[in-house]
């Protein structure tokens, strides 16, 4: 009989799961299902598998699941034949155990050959089982392989789970399958909304438990619930004001509620005297409101709240959650009013007694350090340099603030806001805030120069110093976020266009770290030696594995961009200090390759590469333009020639697709050259000027 295919869903009922996690929980769910499906053989429409969940269920819906696994077909590898057989053909004990291990008379055993020779087989045919028999086994495999860092117990069970849970449902197609998982029994009833609808749910079949648990006041499909999260949002929002609801903070309200409806609420209008940021974080991080702005842009006294419920008296609701706002907004206000009581200046000392790292001192050295390097950098990229020693200086002075310690998020936020009301720089106020960027990936990087000078400087004292006293990362460990902050550097100097020389630059930093972190550094090597025990050796060494690191950060954020590998490869090769030259010489051969002559001049660059390498010193020397040879050959010298003089001041300019549109116009003379001149003539003389032009070639060609 034609095995059937029905719907397949799995329902699996919790107290709250976590928010954040619901969304890969669910998708990690769905996936062991289809896996577990797949790898029993079970036929499935696995495309259209979809995970469903609210904060109180996970769930999978598989379409056209097949009610028996195909045959099984088991194949066992026993003994050869030498060791299964004895001289006179009679099984030996080893090929008798090997039978009566898989059940089988000798007899039904089959033979294979493989590159050893030939051997005994155990091969058997198994009816499958029925889909119901094993969707319970698959459910509990999938359960244990969920990202759950933290599994709780519950009740006197031995299993665990996220949270406990309290009811499964199994069905295939209209049929209940039996099982029992974390020690549920499966069938059909589900749960409709805490207080809407606390009754059972009966579900007629894997296909209506969606509709049933709509009806129910419950939307599954977290699409949905998102949606209606925004509609809901748009709905109540007062006039004249735009919500400000990010695609995160919309997830996670559809994560906490089943039934989302939105109320409009407000707070007292004297809050607004507080940085919007600390109040906008605040209602978002804190109690997962939603802003509103008004007309102008600026943050108004409204805010949404969306409750999992749809209430009698919706009054109720608000003046809760405008009641518990204005303790946190009260706060807020207050810790501004103390901080500004006295200027952003008079925390420096205080910097002095909070340790950075033990061998690297305190916050203020660190402060030091980048100071210097800010004035170094700063009079490199052509910006004020006293102005970026005094956003160094004050770029740590907010982490003591009150409002920093009560909100850590805001630092940088409330060292603009400090700066400004002390009377500082408005460019040194804003890079206080700035430096810190790109604060997340994708992130867009620092806008003004005096902040990204800032921020690089900042950057490269904290690599130089964290290698130096040898912590930098290992694995998946990376304690003082490196990895982030070199590619930070690496963007900055990039889509920042600075100049700047980055090995130099390193140098400079590891200069100015004290003793007492190289020491620290020689601590941490094997059996307390260092590597490079010489000072100065050591800090070169330091100077360009740190370089290298950068650039390992840039590999990722070139292929994000759709950049070969081999195109950033072809770079690197040539090692540019400069990180913003890195960039136009890789877009230039990016471009190079687009065009019709790429191959013809890569494939030739390659030639002339090998025959060179073959022709080892004989390669080193100067053309002789009496030795040149008329046709081919003198046209070759001629185009390099004229190559050499047009190249020269587009390479000055870093205008490197120029350089390379030139160099393609030497498509033709390259061909005809190796077309009509043996390179290795038995004249010596003659073989040694045509090495050296085709060695002038080459550098040419390596400009770039």
């Amino acid at each position: 009989m034609k095995p059937q295919a029905r719907s397949l869903l799995i329902e699996l009922g919790t107290e709250e799961l976590p928010p954040k996690a619901l969304d890969e929980l669910a998708a990690a769910f769905a996936a062991g299902i289809v896996d577990g499906l797949a790898r029993r053989g079970i036929a499935a429409d696995a495309a259209q598998a979809r995970s469903w969940c609210t904060p109180r269920r996970l769930a999978v819906h598989v379409p056209a699941v097949a009610d028996m696994q195909p045959t099984q077909k088991t194949e066992q590898l026993g003994p050869y034949l030498n060791i299964a057989l004895d001289a006179n053909g009679a099984p030996t004990p080893a090929l008798l155990g090997f039978a009566a291990k898989n059940g089988l008379a000798v007899e039904a055993l089959e033979r294979s050959s493989d590159a050893k020779g030939e051997r005994f087989v155990a091969r058997r045919e198994q009816p499958g089982q029925a889909t119901a028999a094993l969707v319970p086994e698959i459910v509990g495999e999938a359960l244990k392989a969920l990202p759950i860092p933290k599994p709780m117990r519950w009740g006197n069970h031995d299993y665990s789970f996220v949270r406990p849970a309290h009811w499964l449902v199994l069905l295939h197609g209209e049929g209940v399958i039996e099982g029992e998982v974390l020690g549920l029994r499966a069938g059909r009833m589900s749960r409709g909304h805490r207080f809407h609808h606390p009754q059972p749910v009966h579900i007629v079949d894997a296909d209506s438990w969606l509709d049933a648990l709509r009806a129910a006041r419950v939307l599954a499909d977290p699409d949905e619930r998102r949606a209606r999260v925004r509609t809901e949002v748009a709905r109540v929002a007062p006039a004249g004001t735009t919500p400000q609801l990010s695609d995160a903070l919309c997830a996670e309200i559809a994560n906490l509620t089943e039934w989302p409806v939105a109320i409009a609420c407000a707070f007292d209008r004297e809050f607004l005297a507080v940085p919007p940021e600390a109040l906008v974080m605040t209602m978002e991080t804190n109690q997962k409101f939603v802003p509103c702005h008004a007309a102008d842009g600026s943050l108004s006294e409204h805010f949404i709240g969306v409750a999992n419920i749809e209430s009698r008296e919706p009054a109720q609701i608000r003046t809760g959650y405008e009641r518990v706002i204005r303790p946190r907004f009260a706060d807020a206000k207050f810790f501004f009013d103390e901080d500004r009581k006295a200027p952003l200046a008079a925390g420096m000392d205080a910097l002095r007694g909070v340790t950075y790292q033990q061998a690297l001192g305190s916050v203020w050295d660190k402060s030091l350090r980048v100071a210097e390097l800010a004035r170094v950098i700063a009079n490199r990229v052509g910006t004020d340099a006293a102005l970026a020693t005094r956003a160094a200086a004050l770029s740590r002075c907010d982490l003591l603030s009150r409002m920093v310690g009560e909100f850590p998020e805001l630092q940088g936020v409330m060292g603009r806001h400090y700066a400004g009301s002390s009377g500082e720089h408005a460019e040194v106020a804003r890079a206080l805030d700035e430096f810190y960027a790109p604060r997340h990936a994708g992130a867009p990087i620092a806008q003004g120069t005096l902040a990204r000078v800032l921020a690089v400087a900042d950057r490269i004292d904290t690599l130089a110093g964290i290698f130096a006293v040898g912590m930098k990362p290992s694995g998946n460990k990376d304690p003082f976020a490196l990895r982030r902050a070199a590619l930070g550097l690496a963007r900055t100097l990039i889509e920042g266009r600075l100049t700047l020389d980055l090995r130099a630059q390193f140098d400079e930093a590891l200069c100015l770290l004290p003793e007492a972190a190289f020491a620290a550094g020689l601590a941490k090597g094997k059996d307390g030696k260092a590597a490079v025990p010489d000072p100065g050796a050591r800090r070169a060494a330091l100077g360009a594995e740190l370089y290298e690191f950068v650039l390992d950060r840039l590999r990722g954020y070139y292929a994000e961009q759709g950049i070969a590998g081999e195109a950033f490869e072809a770079v690197r090769a040539l090692a540019p200090s400069d990180l913003a030259d890195f960039d136009r010489r890789l877009h230039a051969v990016v471009a190079f390759g687009q065009l019709p002559e790429a191959a013809a001049l890569a494939a030739a660059n390659k030639r002339i590469g090998n025959i060179l390498r073959q022709a080892g010193h004989e390669a080193h020397g100067d053309v002789d333009a009496a030795l040149l040879e008329a046709g081919a050959e003198h046209e070759l010298a001629a185009a390099l020639t004229a190559a050499r003089s047009d190249v020269a001041p587009l390479a000055a300019q870093g205008d490197y697709v120029g350089v390379l549109r030139r160099l393609a116009t030497l498509r033709i003379p390259v061909d005809r050259y190796f077309d009509q001149v043996m390179v290795m003539a038995d004249d010596t003389r003659l073989r040694a000027n045509r090495l050296a032009l085709l060695g002038g070639l080459r550098a040419l060609f390596l400009l770039v």
